[in-house]
């Protein structure tokens, strides 16, 4: 992308966002499809990625925050929306306020829930993740509370740990988790008949069909990741987000001298090195200084010198030929490399959903496609 506004932007593909919802709604199956947008859709743009998932499957939206749903409602989403985080004090009416859909776990909660009017709840179990939920075996109060309640019990749900862990050690304490959860189900269906049963993340979705139940909840496949933290392509999934930004500064460094705070990084020789206006104000870690690459002219190019708040440097080479204006991207495809936020998530020892999240708000979002 040329142009880039101002030092650096987000650049958001809506083609790919629509091709990765088709992806997974042929997932699917007959499941429902829930997209999740919380956290600004993932740092896409939570008003953007709802429009798009609604427009090619997804049926519902799920939030963490009534602030996210507020959001929504106010940009003029009218599709069926679930809080999925915890509530306190006036955010329970600010949800029956836009319609929200809420989730509860305790026979307070449903109490709540009817005092401020929301009208459809999702009980959510607790079948081993050990977070938000009521354990299987304790769960008998919550559910009386449900049944005398005033709200319509809209979804019975639950959370796994490990769906994305194919072959390691906790491997299967996924099905061990679907076991318990199924068993809990067909109790419950014949209390709540008309309750949408809801389980799997993206991992779950294509790893399982008997994860899938009525309706999945996805989120880092709408935007393109790999929920197994591998090649998105294994999966027919499209990287929706690139962070696009150009050369400020080219300078001559000689041999033995030093870049960057903390003198970590000197050089071997004569190089010339440049200067990315983008640091960790704007989502990009200090942890890749002196193991990320970044793509300029087509090539990589290595992240040399700590990382700073508003800026970066790597190592061009001796024989550089760039200049100053020209374009970098730091995640994305320039010509036939591509940087996934796969690789930067192993490159800081994290995960891509840290990565697509952690990009800042000052960065300007341009969409495409």
């Amino acid at each position: 992308m040329s142009g880039t506004p101002e030092r650096a932007c987000i650049v958001v593909d809506r083609g790919a966002l629509a091709h990765n919802m088709r992806t997974i709604v042929a997932a699917s199956g007959r499941a429902r499809v829930m997209a999740v947008v919380k956290a600004d859709g993932y740092g896409h743009g939570a008003v953007l990625s709802a429009d798009i998932a609604l427009a090619n499957g997804a049926t519902d939206l799920a939030v963490h925050t009534v602030g996210e749903a507020e959001q929504l409602r106010a940009a003029g989403v009218g599709a069926p929306i679930l809080v999925l985080g915890a509530l306190t004090g006036a955010e329970w009416g600010r949800a029956a306020g836009v319609n929200a859909e809420v989730v509860v776990w305790a026979p307070e909660a449903v109490g709540y829930a009817d005092a401020s009017g929301v009208t459809r709840i999702h009980l959510k179990l607790d079948s081993g993740m050990g977070r938000l939920g009521v354990r299987i075996d304790e769960s008998a109060a919550l559910v009386d509370a449900a049944r005398v309640g005033r709200g319509n019990v809209a979804g019975l749900m639950t959370h796994f740990a490990t769906a994305d862990d194919l072959e390691g050690e906790h491997a299967g304490f996924f099905r061990e988790q679907l076991l318990r959860f199924r068993s809990a189900v067909q109790r419950l269906r014949e209390i709540f008949p008309d309750a949408t049963v809801h389980a799997a993340n993206s991992a779950a979705t294509f790893r399982d069909p008997d994860a899938r139940f009525d309706m999945v909840r996805c989120g880092i496949a709408l935007y393109g990741c790999s929920p197994f933290h591998e090649d998105p392509t294994l999966r027919d999934l499209r990287p929706a987000m690139s962070l696009v930004s150009h050369l400020a500064l080219t300078k001559t460094i000689l041999s033995r001298e030093s870049v960057g705070y903390g003198r970590t990084w000197r050089a071997e020789r004569g190089t010339q090195i440049g200067l990315i206006p983008v640091g960790y104000a704007d989502g990009y870690s200090r942890a890749y200084a002196n193991v990320a690459e970044v793509l300029v002219n087509g090539r990589r190019v290595p992240v040399i010198g700590a990382v700073s708040m508003d800026s970066l440097t790597v190592d061009l080479g001796p024989e550089s030929v760039d200049r100053v204006g020209d374009e970098v991207v730091l995640l994305g495809r320039q010509g036939d490399e591509m940087i996934t936020a796969e690789e930067l998530a192993a490159w800081r020892h994290t995960i891509n959903y840290e990565v697509t999240c952690a990009m800042g708000p000052r960065l300007p979002r341009v969409h495409v496609g």
